[in-house]
């Protein structure tokens, strides 16, 4: 009962609870998204108030190891994304998760 939520999903949410056509929805989702992108990829943090905090990190230059050999391998520097969950966020999954598990 697994479902992923694609940005066809999303638009077709818009459509059904705002009223804009199939076309203007998916260009809101898509303006939406691309804001993020353009914000993340200059190196600002999002926050979007009662969901959570898109956070860019500079990782610094390391030394890994691949695990199959044991071999050295450098890893270079690179910025990375991480999304810290909102408060809110975190007690509406944890209180539905509990009531999925309750109902089984």
């Amino acid at each position: 009962m697994e479902k992923t939520t694609t940005r066809s999903t999303l638009s077709e949410a818009v459509f059904k609870s705002v009223g804009l056509s199939r076309n203007e929805s998916s260009n809101l989702v898509d303006t939406v998204f691309n804001e993020i992108l353009r914000t993340l990829t200059s190196g600002n943090d999002v926050k979007i108030s009662s969901f959570g905090t898109f956070i860019v990190r500079s990782k610094k230059e390391r030394i890994g190891r691949n695990p199959k050999t044991g071999e050295e391998v450098p890893i270079s520097a690179r910025h990375v994304v991480t999304f810290r969950a909102s408060n809110v966020l975190k007690s509406k999954v944890d209180s539905k998760n509990k009531v999925l598990k309750n109902s089984q």
